[in-house]
């Protein structure tokens, strides 16, 4: 037995003695975090040509030397499990048998987004992150938090890409779903509460690592633009407000996060480099590590060294402000600015040709290998390197777990308005859109048409305005907060035609004061069934939910705020924290 294969010696021992063994070529693999897909039947990926970048499962263990992988998609509990258990056989079989660490973006929501997070599918489900936030309730979030660590060990995830404790103070921005919304105090709260729920009680075999995202603080984006795509690479902060949202990452570093992702957006007229923030040696190295003192793992985000082919579909390298470099001047950019992890690369050459050319010293290297193999030992994946297929089955989305996601999505409903209406105590004649009629059977007679109604609940999506381009463009809401004024008017008719509760979807902050003014009764949902809705409806559940954000009278008042700024529109429909009571 090796000394790292010890586990009665120290991490640091241990770490050492690992390091001391490997090659250049299998350190490069370790610091390349890529995707990885399963088989349905929870077998490995074998066919060439069948998953991101072209290679076999097998291929890019053992050929790449690749060891973090971003799990695409899912399965039943028990093929995750089987999968990940095959997926270590195989690292198994390299040189020095390092386990794989495998990381997943949140899988507990609404949310269907292949570069965000992904729907529930077997796992509980819960209002989205603001829903959390609508609560407000550390506790819960604990709670959640502690759920989601104990359906991720049972399959044998080990990384959280999340949580995103970004603020939205941007309205526009397509990702302020993912946040605890736009208070800076609040949102530290949270995130600490997330992290402790997912340390878990135990050692760190028993826990799950968090990477919190994205660093300085995404959101701020000019005109509220997304910078996965390059209309959105610029970060502004037009009320100086850059420390604002600096202070949720003070928190969780605080409260013991591993692992930070920086944002991949380019800061403007802020006094740092106008670079991505995973180029940014200031940022990285200057601040989170020598101010904050943060000694983890920084990882970047997806794409910043290559452009990638999905289908038809060419996707730039989200290389904002280093366009112009080549993928070897971008990777020695990147170490320079202090990052140890290219997520979504698959491409460890580049560091090799970086260290033997000369232009990166290998004791470089060697620092942030020594931080990835810290991670990996404090999470005891030397001595967990199996799962139990039958234990994943009892686990994920257990009777148990499922109730609290359902009670957190009933508690996070926001009541923003009420006439009287509600809760609604008898069995009215209900003409529904939006909902299943088979569902709401089960608490009223439902109708056909709203002239045979004595009850209509209307449930919208958030506006938005749908892009066209690239693979990732159609997954992310941006653009206008208003609906078209066609549809206004055809919604305000139905309101006009009975009383009519709105329960509309908040992935953005919605414009809508004309719904405001005539439903009978309007709340806001960040994620919540059909059921949850109408338990609020009809008094079987009480809506608990404060708005973490302020919803705006127009597009106009949000285009005159600052997208750093937390509730700076003018006169806004629903201030940050309005909720009524039942």
């Amino acid at each position: 037995m090796h000394p790292y294969q010890d586990p009665s010696r120290p991490t640091g021992d241990r770490v050492a003695d690992l390091l001391s063994r490997m090659t250049l070529e299998e350190k490069a693999g370790l610091m390349f975090h890529t995707m990885l897909a399963m088989n349905d039947d929870g077998t490995p990926v074998e066919e060439p040509g069948a998953q991101p970048g072209g290679r076999t499962t097998t291929e890019m263990l053992q050929g790449g030397l690749l060891n973090h992988f971003n799990l695409l998609g899912g399965g039943a509990p028990a093929a995750m499990a089987r999968w990940h258990n095959r997926v270590q056989e195989i690292a198994a079989d390299t040189r020095l048998g390092i386990p794989v660490t495998l990381s997943t973006d949140p899988r507990h929501a609404f949310t269907d987004n292949p570069g965000a997070g992904l729907l529930s599918g077997a796992f509980s489900q819960w209002p989205e992150a603001t829903g959390l936030a609508a609560i407000g309730d550390p506790d819960e979030v604990r709670r959640h938090a502690d759920i989601v660590r104990r359906e991720y060990l049972a399959v044998g995830l080990r990384v959280a890409l999340h949580p995103q404790i970004d603020l939205a103070t941007e309205p526009r921005w397509p990702r302020v779903s993912g946040t605890f919304g736009a208070s800076a105090e609040l949102t530290s709260r949270l995130v600490a509460a997330y992290i402790e729920g997912m340390r878990g009680p135990g050692p760190g075999s028993e826990g799950v690592a968090c990477t919190v995202k994205h660093f300085p603080g995404g959101g701020p984006q000019l005109d509220g633009e997304d910078p996965h795509f390059p209309y959105g690479r610029e970060q502004v902060y037009p009320g100086g407000a850059f420390a604002y949202h600096l202070e949720p990452f003070r928190a969780a570093l605080a409260a013991g996060a591993t692992q930070v992702m920086p944002s991949y957006g380019m800061p403007v007229g802020t006094g740092y480099e106008e670079v991505g923030f995973g180029f940014n040696e200031r940022v990285i190295t200057g601040l989170l590590r020598g101010e904050l003192g943060f000694d983890g793992i920084v990882c970047t985000d997806w794409g910043l060294l290559n452009e990638t082919r999905i289908g038809p579909f060419l996707e730039p390298a989200k290389a904002w402000g280093a366009e112009h470099l080549t993928p070897l001047e971008r990777a020695e950019k990147a170490l320079r600015a202090g990052v140890d992890q290219f997520g979504g690369e698959s491409c460890p050459e580049l560091v090799v040709e970086l260290v033997r050319s000369g232009r990166i010293p290998e004791d470089r290297i060697d620092a942030s290998v020594r931080r990835l193999l810290r991670e990996k030992f404090r999470l005891g994946l030397f001595e967990h390197r199996s799962v139990d297929p039958d234990r994943a089955e009892e686990i994920v989305g257990n009777a148990g777990f499922a109730a609290a996601g359902n009670a957190a999505q009933r508690r996070s409903l926001t009541l923003l308005t009420n006439k009287d209406v509600l809760p609604v105590g008898h069995r009215p004649r209900l003409y529904v859109e939006g909902v299943d009629p088979g569902r709401a059977a089960a608490y009223a007679e439902v109708v056909d048409s709203p002239d045979r109604a004595d009850l209509a609940v209307l449930r919208l999506p958030a506006p938005f305005e749908p892009r066209e381009g690239g693979f990732f463009e159609t997954f992310f809401h941006g653009g206008s907060l208003e609906f078209p004024p066609d549809r206004v008017r055809e919604i305000v008719e139905l309101l006009d035609r009975l009383p009519t509760v709105v329960a509309i979807n908040l992935e953005r902050p919605a414009a809508v004061p004309e719904i405001a003014a005539h439903a009978a009764a309007l709340i806001g949902e960040y994620g919540a069934s059909d059921e949850a809705v109408l338990d609020v409806v009809f008094g079987r559940a009480r809506p608990e939910g404060r708005l973490p954000f302020e919803l705006p009278r127009s597009m106009a008042e949000v285009e005159r705020s600052r997208s750093d700024v937390p509730g700076d529109t003018a006169d806004p429909v629903f201030p940050l924290g309005h909720g009524l009571s039942l």
